[in-house]
């Protein structure tokens, strides 16, 4: 029905003594009924129409949303889901779980920007680091061709580092989780424990590949050369043995039973004596190079670790890593001299003959502990990455480098410059 149709069925609606009075204004349809008075003379014209149907014409408004309805002015003012409300509006408007887990979160990412802040703050400025495989944890050196060597436990490799340039230039995949190493520089060939697999990696170190695998004991651990003779000695930590490999040949040639755990082997090379570390007996087993029998065993009373030889004073240190102390034994006597009291759960030790300097890394402080030689005290304390776990020392350069276990990398120290050193 049209709005003329309206407006005629509206006055045929009305009373004969009534007259309709319409409007149409913005759209809305509007009448008034109000009493007719009839003219004298004139009876029948009482309901007289209009001579012609009126026209009404709409006319548009200026403002178009002046004429919607108010609820469609306020649907379109409401917010949908591409509307970006303030963000404190979101936040009342989310449930309290989310709220908390944003709230975690924010606080989180805040916390982990602080301490990067700090570390980055407090690091110490003679420190380099060389990023190499997860979970670094033996590390040795080839002083004649300036190339440090660094087992990865977990991707089962060696991280191949040019000391010059600090730079990792070679990764070679070994056995199942290599937990030791040690370099012969006559030769320039480098020696892998690999733990889980029981054998021995040999890389040619001027090729940076595997030539040989050998099997040795159970769980092989520590590894040591003697350069003189160029013979191997691998510490089975799951079985009490050390066994004794001919670096010319690549055979085994002899397997010297120790004490239990055996952990860390280190080679006194102008005695030709091999010290092995019992970590389940606390003793060191005193092995002569020559025979391939154990002379002598040292008891320390805590738990043995790392071992490291000053070949020129004879001295042996042992970081005994259930107990902040390093047992100092004199060679010659093999008696314990001397406990030196470093930081918690030491772990690797390293000798610099130059300076007689002792480098112990402590697992549970992230620093290494410098021992001075001839007094037998710890002169510096120096930081490193996290869980520092083994530490070789390159005489030629004067460096140090530490294996840290929880960063994934090796820190680069300068050695420290004692009465002998350059």
């Amino acid at each position: 029905m049209n709005r003329s149709q309206r407006i005629d069925r509206e006055r045929d609606r009305v009373r004969d003594d009534t007259r309709v009075s319409v409007s149409y204004n913005a759209g809305v349809l509007t009448w008034v009924e109000h009493p007719a008075h009839e003219p004298a003379g004139r009876p029948e014209d009482r309901t007289r129409q209009p001579a012609s149907r009126p026209q009404y014409r709409t006319r548009r408004p200026a403002n178009r949303r002046a004429s919607e309805p108010r609820q469609a002015q306020q649907a379109r003012h409401e917010p949908t889901e591409t509307t970006k409300r303030p963000l404190a509006q979101r936040l009342a408007t989310m449930h309290p779980t989310q709220l908390e887990a944003m709230t975690g979160l924010a606080l989180a990412v805040i916390l982990a920007g602080l301490f990067v802040v700090i570390d980055y703050v407090n690091r110490p400025v003679d420190v380099k680091t060389v990023i190499v495989g997860t979970t670094p944890n033996a590390v040795a050196v080839d002083s004649s061709t300036n190339t440090i060597y660094v087992t990865n436990n977990l991707p089962e490799t060696v991280s191949v580092i040019d000391g010059s340039t600090h730079m990792v230039m070679a990764t070679v995949p070994v056995g199942h989780h290599p937990d030791g190493v040690a370099v012969d520089p006559g030769t320039h060939t480098v020696y892998v424990a690999n733990s889980d697999s029981h054998t021995m990696s040999v890389i040619d170190g001027l090729t940076n590949t595997v030539t040989a695998t050998l099997p040795v004991g159970n769980t092989p651990f520590g590894v040591a050369v003697d350069p003189g003779t160029h013979t191997v000695y691998v510490a089975n930590y799951g079985h009490p043995t050390v066994s004794v490999i001919d670096g010319l040949t690549n055979t085994v040639t002899a397997s010297v039973r120790v004490g239990n755990g055996p952990f860390g082997v280190a080679v006194d090379p102008a005695t030709h004596t091999v010290y092995a570390t019992n970590s389940g007996d606390h003793t060191v087993s005193v092995i002569n190079g020559s025979t391939h029998t154990v002379t002598a065993t040292v008891p320390l009373g805590n738990t043995a670790g790392g071992v490291a030889v000053d070949p020129s004073t004879h001295t042996v240190y042992v970081a005994n890593y259930g107990h902040p102390t390093v047992s100092v034994i004199d060679g010659y006597k093999n008696i314990v001299t001397a406990s030196v009291r470093v930081g918690n759960n030491p772990f690797g030790v390293a000798v610099d003959p130059a300076t007689h300097t002792v480098y112990v890394t402590d697992f549970a402080d992230s620093t290494v502990s410098e021992i001075d030689g001839s007094t037998h005290a710890v002169a510096a304390t120096a930081p490193v990455g996290n869980n520092p776990d083994a530490v070789a020392v390159d005489p030629a350069t004067r460096t140090v480098y530490v294996t840290n276990y929880a960063d994934h990398m090796v820190s680069v120290v300068k050695a420290r410059e004692g009465s002998d050193g350059a």
